[in-house]
């Protein structure tokens, strides 16, 4: 009971923006994992790359704040991850990798 009211009351606990707000980004992950089963001509490049984009800066941005958010840091690093594959899945579709694959194979 005591640990828990430690972590209940603690500086980046449930009673703070630290916890709920990657609570919150959590969204952008399970919305890329659901739309890796969508055909690559439904992904925005553009906007796969601002998500990109966002989820760096918001990585260093959990690093340096005080408290070091891990959890803000751990949410956004898996949203890279899923958008990075998204992205390489779009950019295979419009035939940008695929080309450099015949490239390698001369």
């Amino acid at each position: 009971m005591a640990s828990f009211r430690s972590f209940l009351n603690s500086p980046v606990g449930p009673k703070t923006t630290h916890f709920w707000g990657p609570v919150a980004n959590s969204g952008f992950v399970a919305a890329g994992l659901a739309d890796t089963q969508k055909p690559p001509e439904m992904i925005s490049g553009n906007m796969t790359s601002a998500m990109c984009i966002y989820s760096a800066l918001s990585m260093r941005f959990a690093w340096m704040v005080q408290p070091r958010n891990y959890l803000l840091l751990a949410c956004h690093a898996s949203n890279e991850c899923v958008q990075l594959y998204q992205l390489s899945r779009w950019a295979k579709g419009q035939g940008y990798l695929q080309q450099k694959q015949e490239d390698e194979a001369h």
